[in-house]
């Protein structure tokens, strides 16, 4: 490893990482792992780029010195960010598994026993069935949730590294409420919510916000396309703030006018689920309870209103598509996976359909605790009513 002292976390946390790795390489027999999922490849190693749509992976063997295998032009990422010290090149006429093939067997990999993320986004089934046809004498095996299982739980490190993410979201998120007013548009207030995030020190989020008005918020993962509001319009917004890669998110909702008595009510049903799931939510209690414990409460109203999706899921480090650590965990029904401490979780009881026309939301980002859990924000849980 080279030794730094400019990286965002110390050399002695990436020797842990490292050293967690190998311990579960060892359980599982493996002589060595390719590491291709871009999260993996930023936790283990710091390394990132907008480029990971070309083949790009770290090499970790049991006991020598891990190595990089990238596109030339990702190469000055390594270099920039992270303690690799010998990077194996392919240039865009070049070829990325066959380097891939020279280098393990340069490192004396070449048959050996090796995992690989089967399940990585961007190591395609085309590629994975070039490499099982060039290593015939290795015996390859998928690996998915090697690195994942370090990951699930955040370092104080780490925690630390989120708080300065959630300062971006919330300002993001004030930049929206302060906005949000009659004969403005949804373009307008995203403007003003990004300027916020990245002023207040964050950086490009794995998913831009999601700022929907009136019957747009029914639209399924969309975002802004230039509605402008009107008098008793509601707003939604959702914002991931970024930090080196790591994410916090929240969603709220903005009234201008006086709210409908089923939105007061929406309002008031969130909330409690909310601060039952503060209540309840500590190391040891499954997945499937926590979210019984809020689905009951959503599901109880009158308004019309239910939850569509799951009630959370596992967020920290992140690239396009999406912010959300969901393939580690999510909350939902019949989950036996239990929860422990420094697992960082985006709680989302938000409501669809709310007479019949509207979406709103109140979330949190929490951070479970010793004997309980914590949020990394701020801003008042409610919905924000502009008369």
């Amino acid at each position: 490893m080279r030794q730094r002292d400019d990286m965002t976390f110390p050399m002695e946390e990436h020797e842990r990482r490292l050293s967690e790795l190998r311990k579960r390489m060892s359980a599982r027999l493996l002589d060595a792992v390719i590491i291709s999922h871009p999260a993996n490849l930023t936790y283990l190693t710091e390394y990132q780029t907008t480029g990971y749509t070309f083949f790009q992976c770290l090499v970790v063997p049991l006991e020598s010195e891990p190595f990089m295998v990238t596109r030339q032009m990702e190469a000055s990422n390594v270099a920039a960010r992270t303690w690799v010290e010998k990077t194996w090149r392919y240039w865009d006429t070049g070829d990325a598994i066959q380097t891939l093939y020279h280098a393990l067997h340069d490192a004396g990999l070449g048959n050996k026993r090796i995992g690989y993320e089967r399940n990585s986004y961007f190591f395609p089934a085309y590629q994975q069935d070039r490499m099982h046809t060039s290593f015939s004498d290795a015996k390859l095996v998928d690996c998915f949730g090697i690195v994942e299982d370090i990951r699930i739980c955040k370092s104080d490190l780490e925690i630390e590294v989120m708080r300065r993410a959630a300062k971006a979201t919330e300002a993001g998120m004030q930049a929206g409420f302060d906005a949000a007013q009659p004969g403005v548009t949804e373009n307008e207030i995203a403007g003003a919510v990004c300027s916020a995030m990245f002023a207040a020190g964050g950086e490009y989020p794995a998913v831009m916000p999601y700022i929907t008005s009136g019957e747009r918020t029914m639209i399924g993962h969309a975002t802004w396309e230039g509605r402008e509001l009107q008098k008793n319009d509601h707003l939604f917004l959702e914002l991931g703030g970024c930090y080196r890669r790591y994410h916090t998110a929240m969603m709220r909702t903005v009234v201008l006018g006086e709210p409908t008595d089923s939105m007061y009510q929406a309002e008031k049903v969130m909330q409690r689920a909310l601060h039952e799931l503060h209540d309840h939510i500590r190391p040891g209690i499954t997945v499937s309870d926590v979210d019984n414990l809020a689905r009951n409460i959503i599901m109880d109203n009158s308004t019309g209103g239910y939850l569509i999706t799951r009630i959370g899921y596992s967020i920290g480090i992140a690239f396009p598509p999406s912010w959300d650590e969901g393939y580690m965990l999510s909350l939902k029904q019949g989950s036996s996976d239990v929860l422990r401490q420094n697992m960082t979780i985006h709680l989302i009881p938000w409501m669809w359909a709310i007479d019949g026309n509207k979406t709103a939301g109140i979330s949190d980002t929490i951070r479970i605790t010793e004997d309980g859990c914590e949020s990394f924000f701020t801003l008042d849980r409610k919905f924000v009513v502009k008369k």
